[in-house]
């Protein structure tokens, strides 16, 4: 009998960030004491400015209507002018695709640029939808592992080691969902160079440009070799920056074909990105940074915090990450082990002990390709992050 899924559908695995984070908000609807460390969600509402902006829009009629499939000419231009003030890259609005959310952008980029059996690099640790867009849309995903051996940052032989002459994109995100790690500007030149030399298209998504910390600073990779901007996609949004998760507001910037197209394809699967979303978008993207300034704060705390907890815990390692809010401690020295009498061979068996024994939800590494590691968010309240990894602690120790 016929399957009466898809195989295309059928392949695509439910995303393991927010099926932890919907087990750990189930169990504590249940009144389980669970603390999630799952989601990538700032704990910060959308500043009020925001806010308003959509109240104000929900009033006016124009908002109730149907409006250009790509984005409200006023949302692109603002990105236009947000990115030449956050990234000094120079654009204009035609080659701007808004789109629901970061994830909407990653689909229609693969599904613009690739055909059936195109090569896509993939450094891992990656976030846990590149593979499953880059499937979806016929591509090929070819893994490129970073260790914390060399602090989760792939370099250019590795990619030149994985090239063939199916390679057709490699995939960038620097600050990096799953591991903080963050690439140097000279790094980021020289991968720029190399995918230039090669033909290659590079997808760079910038979602986490402003959550750095230290002396660790963002660069865009079409800024650091602008001679790559005509075979680069930047993708981008206001989840994290302005703590705007659940708005749904994200947008690809690259060359102008591949931005018509990207449109045309949106134009039958969605339509227009929800106006009054749009409208809040334009407040913060035209506000200023104080904001997430002050997230910074609570989040490098709570970076510094973490690291030092993890570290303390026998067999755990974990590089200091100096972007973005996640943590991603190598857990190989924890294998293995006996635990409440269980014993893990593998980093999503040991995620299942720590929310059983500890009542504490993390995402194991092999969701980002990479088994071995657990993801922890430090987007979350100072109080429940410390009691959290004191459970962790106190489980494994």
């Amino acid at each position: 009998m016929a399957s009466r899924i898809s195989a295309r559908i059928g392949a695509i695995s439910e995303s393991a960030t927010l099926a932890v984070d919907a087990k750990a908000k189930a169990l504590k609807a249940a009144g389980r004491p669970v603390i999630g460390f799952g989601a990538g969600e700032p704990d910060f509402p959308t500043p009020d400015y925001i806010v308003e902006a959509a109240v104000v829009a929900a009033r006016d009629p124009k908002n109730h209507r149907y409006s250009p499939a790509g984005g409200l000419p006023e949302l692109k231009q603002a990105i236009v002018e947000k990115t030449k003030r956050d990234s000094g890259y120079e654009v204009e609005a035609a080659q701007v695709l808004v789109t629901n959310g970061g994830k909407h952008a990653v689909y229609n980029t693969f599904a613009t640029l690739l055909d059936p059996g195109d090569e896509v690099l993939l450094p891992a640790p990656y976030w846990t939808t590149y593979p499953e867009t880059i499937q979806l849309a016929g591509g090929v995903p070819v893994e490129v592992l970073a260790d914390e051996s060399q602090n989760y940052l792939v370099t250019v032989e590795q990619l030149e080691a994985a090239r063939t002459e199916k390679t057709k994109a490699l995939l960038f995100c620097s600050p990096s969902n799953p591991t903080g790690a963050v690439d140097t500007p000279e790094a980021i030149e020289a991968i720029g160079r190399w995918a230039l030399e090669h033909g290659i298209w590079v997808i760079t998504d910038e979602i986490y440009e402003h959550l750095t910390y230290g002396d660790t600073k963002f660069t865009s990779l079409p800024v650091a070799v602008p001679e790559l901007a005509d075979q680069t996609v930047v993708l981008n949004g206001v989840a994290k920056t302005y703590a705007m998760t659940g708005w749904r507001v994200g947008w690809m910037i690259g060359p102008k074909d591949v931005i018509k197209a990207a449109t045309n394809l949106q134009s039958h699967q969605t339509s227009n990105v929800n106006n009054v979303a749009q409208r809040a978008a334009i407040a913060a993207l035209t506000g200023d940074l104080s904001a997430v300034d002050e997230m910074k704060v609570a989040f490098d705390r709570r970076r510094k915090l973490m690291v030092s907890m993890l570290n303390e815990i026998p067999g755990v390692e974990c590089p200091e990450p100096t972007g973005a809010f996640y943590a991603y401690p190598s857990v190989k020295g924890v294998l293995g082990k006996e635990i409440a009498g269980r014993t893990p061979t593998t980093s999503a068996e040991l995620a299942e002990i720590i929310l059983d024994e500890a009542e504490v939800a993390v995402v194991p590494g092999e969701a980002f390709g990479a088994p071995g590691y657990l993801r922890l968010s430090y987007a979350l309240g100072d109080d429940d992050l410390t009691e959290g990894v004191s459970r962790i602690t106190k489980l494994l120790s």
